[in-house]
């Protein structure tokens, strides 16, 4: 009899790894395929933000990693003569989504820690060394079939649907047979990973952006002793020659020298700016590189992936639980493209301008600075139009803290939730499912809901804003647009 889940995820990086911990919280019976035996032992993203690490607080991991990562205060860019041309600072200490602004991490980290946390998820099933060669969209489900290496049998299994983890080279998306929209950068970057024998102030915390017109380059503190470059490789240069020791110590020489660290890893890497023109087809859908690739400038590669998780999660969930209709997974698409492109531009941009050694005006011209400053604000972009009704949907809302010490989510996992100033939440009547949270309960909350000058908000489970009410009738109208709980509850107040 052949094997049936709710939910095959091809890829089991971070991205997939993340989307199974969601899908299993829900209930939802998930099967992991991956080709490889283990984890890539070696770096490679080396940056998150507190959007993704309040992600990771839901699926109970962030605990864990947050004493595994590394302050990072910010980014500047810097002439060839070393003159500071922008500064780009992070906010230190818990911001609004509960977390520090930034992350520096070491992926194996990372990789360890999901992959240890999975034993958890009774319902999840993990299969590596198994590659899937064959997808069937029946129309009713999805047949796979994929040969298990380690007992070189074919097998095959059924899902409700399947999403393509599976990276840039994705396998889904050949199936889904869809195009890719170029955004308009393509370079060769050699990235040099070492372990410095002892540590070297002088480098410095923050990622500095070299704008040097002859070989521009990026430094990048990372956790412990690990530092990263990422330097130009000319079109005249041979990758096979660039990696060689000797070629990578000449490089770092203005940094550092070969008495100082070990070179951990120096590979070639061509930069992309793409993304799939669609994301769905049918039952079959992609996440994370699968749909959508980006220059490393501003260390968005993995956040886009682990924000595609979190916007389609909870669709999943319900679609499979018969709680809602196919037609919602038509809304993971329209949201999340539209912030992964904004996302990939501003990358595009600031590539643009370390190539060009851009001068402080140009910088500032090109990107989102305060008029007459250096500083670039953060960016973050709202969400694409879907579920979102009237003013401020799609924007992203903090998380305040309870009375009872708890961090919100912690109290409203993967449900909708209605926060309220307390002349509003008294009396409200919540839907079933849903979580009323008023400033009493939550004092924190008070301050989130007047930087956005509202009385309430209505929350997805992925704490983007499904609305915003300045009265009681416009707040008893948004509840008509709130969805079912993806997880069985009873409790729909906090006050």
């Amino acid at each position: 009899m052949t094997e049936e889940f709710d939910v095959a995820i091809i890829g089991y990086g971070p991205t997939g790894a993340t989307l199974a911990h969601l899908l299993g919280d829900c209930g939802l019976k998930v099967l992991v395929l991956e080709r490889e035996a283990a984890a890539y032992h070696l770096p490679r993203a080396v940056h998150f933000d507190a959007e993704v690490m309040r992600v990771f607080q839901w699926i109970g991991i962030a605990d864990e990693m947050e004493p595994l990562t590394a302050l990072h205060p910010g980014m500047r860019f810097v002439d060839p003569q070393g003159k500071l041309l922008l500064d780009w600072p992070r906010p230190q200490g818990e911001g609004p989504q509960g977390w520090r602004a930034n992350f520096r991490f070491h992926q194996p980290d990372l990789e360890k820690v999901l992959r240890a946390h999975m034993a958890r998820r009774e319902t999840v099933s993990v299969r590596t060394r198994c590659d899937v060669f064959n997808i069937d969209d029946r129309g009713e489900d999805v047949e796979l079939r994929y040969e298990d290496m380690a007992r070189g049998k074919v097998e095959r299994v059924r899902a409700s649907y399947v999403v393509g983890c599976d990276g840039a080279r994705s396998l889904v998306r050949r199936y889904i047979e869809t195009g890719m929209e170029d955004l308009g950068f393509h370079e060769r970057w050699l990235v040099v990973d070492v372990i410095l024998n002892a540590d070297k102030p002088a480098l410095g915390d923050h990622s500095i952006q070299y704008c040097r017109p002859d070989r521009p380059a990026t430094y990048v503190r990372t956790p412990g002793m690990r530092r990263r470059w990422e330097i130009t490789v000319l079109p005249e240069e041979d990758a096979t020659e660039i990696v060689k020791p000797e070629q990578v110590w000449a490089l770092l020489r203005d940094w550092l020298t070969p008495q100082e660290a070990e070179l951990e890893r120096a590979a070639v890497y061509t930069f992309h700016s793409l993304i799939a023109n669609d994301w769905r087809k049918g039952r079959l859908l992609l996440a994370g590189d699968a749909c959508h690739q980006t220059p490393p400038f501003m260390g968005q590669g993995m956040c886009a992936g682990i924000r595609d998780t979190a916007n389609l999660y909870w669709k999943l969930a319900l679609v499979c639980q018969g709680k809602a209709e196919d037609a919602l997974l038509d809304t993971y698409v329209t949201e999340r493209r539209p912030n992964a492109v904004e996302y990939i531009q501003t990358a595009v941009r600031l590539g643009g301008l370390i190539n060009t050694a851009g001068t402080e005006q140009a910088l500032q011209a090109a990107l989102p600075t305060p008029s007459g400053s250096a500083r670039m604000e953060s960016i973050a972009p709202p969400i694409g139009p879907g579920l979102g009704v009237g003013e401020q949907a799609g924007r992203l809302f903090g998380q305040p803290g309870l009375a009872n010490g708890q961090r919100m989510d912690d109290a409203t996992r993967h449900r909708f939730v209605i926060l309220a100033d307390a002349a509003l939440a008294a009396g409200l009547s919540v839907p079933p499912g849903a979580v009323l949270v008023s400033t009493e309960a939550a004092p924190g909350a008070a301050e989130h809901l007047s930087h956005h000058a509202i009385r309430a908000a209505v929350l997805r489970p992925d704490r983007h804003i499904l609305g915003v009410a300045h009265d009681r009738a416009g707040l008893e109208s948004l509840l008509a647009h709130v969805l079912p709980s993806p997880i069985a509850t009873t409790s729909t107040e906090l006050v």
